[in-house]
């Protein structure tokens, strides 16, 4: 039964059970987020004149880079959980029950996307350019897996759209390592909680919006959309994360949350490049591809195969007619010294 009518309540459950399989809210969340990225990102890398399908070939090849980044991230800026006293080794690979961190994901997944934009000869400036809407709306998506979770919620609150916690998934006792979750002990039933999931999620689909009408109306291009991009979810990340009360064992550092600097750091580095980027190469890149590379590089090559089939042709045609000739003289000449008969 709800506390308010307006308040979200938690979900009975985040896991189902397929037979011997199950399968799990927050899992389904970040696969559909993938799955849009890809998609939508595809869509505009060929806008762009990418070729089809090199966005899907990418990302098999991003994803997992993304995926451990994310959770080194995690585990990095939460390790007592795991590594500290009472805490279990084991459950750093166990990415099915939730941490995954956004800037690692981010960090190492733009290094799988430099490696591979690099083997192919694409500029990987425009590609990170096609990349950065999708990638936000995946963010978006994959927040309510911690709905599912019934994490990372936020501080209490008097909020009539307040977020309803399970009581059974309430930790009973507040005597275990620090950084293992919230405890929530001493807290009314009654009490609500700043769906900061919701949030996040809200502002991310506002960011995409901002996305595509700022590339739109001022044709950005060298990078600047990515830049926009973690400008604008970091500009939202540092007060939602503000509001959050999941411990975190870097959680305080100068007296901000570890992940409020990051935000702040990567606002400031991403406002720097979209400025010296404006300045540099106003409008969009001329190619995607690096030279030598992409489609044209490819009708070149085909052209060039065709013109070195033609003149083999010819040649090999020029040769046949002169022999054919010869042998036409010969025939009307007849033996050597000796008239055709007539």
């Amino acid at each position: 039964m709800s506390l308010s009518p307006l308040s979200i309540p938690s979900p009975s459950q985040g896991v189902w059970d397929l037979g011997p399989l199950p399968i799990r809210g927050y899992a389904l969340c970040i696969i559909a987020g993938i799955v849009f990225a890809i998609w939508f990102g595809e869509r505009r890398w060929v806008a762009r004149g990418g070729r089809p399908g090199e966005v899907q070939d990418l990302a098999v090849w991003a994803i997992p880079f993304g995926v451990v980044g994310a959770r080194l991230y995690h585990v990095a800026t939460d390790w007592e959980k795991y590594f500290g006293e009472g805490g279990n080794p084991w459950q750093a690979l166990y990415i099915w029950k939730g941490g995954l961190g956004i800037w690692g994901a981010v960090a190492l997944g733009a290094f799988g996307v430099w490696l591979w934009t690099r083997r192919k000869g694409i500029r990987i400036a425009p590609m990170l350019d096609a990349l950065a809407p999708g990638v936000i709306v995946a963010q978006a998506m994959g927040r309510w897996g911690n709905w599912f979770n019934q994490e990372l919620y936020g501080k209490p609150t008097t909020l009539p759209w307040g977020l309803e916690i399970d009581r059974d998934n309430w930790p009973q006792n507040c005597d275990y390592p620090r950084g293992s979750g919230t405890c929530l002990q001493g807290y009314p039933d009654s009490t609500l909680f700043h769906p900061t999931f919701l949030y996040e999620a809200i502002w991310n689909l506002g960011v995409f919006g901002l996305l595509l009408w700022a590339e739109r109306r001022f044709k950005l291009g060298f990078g600047r959309v990515m830049a926009l991009y973690v400008m604008g979810y970091t500009l939202g990340r540092g007060w939602i994360e503000y509001l959050r009360i999941d411990d975190v064992q870097l959680e305080n550092v100068l007296g901000l949350r570890f992940n409020v600097w990051t935000s702040i750091v990567l606002f400031v580095a991403a406002a720097a490049y979209f400025v010296v980027s404006s300045r540099r190469h106003p409008g969009r890149e001329e190619s995607v591809y690096r030279e030598g590379f992409g489609p044209d590089a490819d009708a070149a090559a085909a052209a060039d195969t065709d013109a070195d089939g033609r003149s083999d042709a010819g040649a090999d045609g020029g040769s046949d007619a002169e022999a054919d000739a010869e042998v036409d003289a010969e025939v009307d000449a007849g033996p050597t010294g000796v008239d055709p008969p007539r």
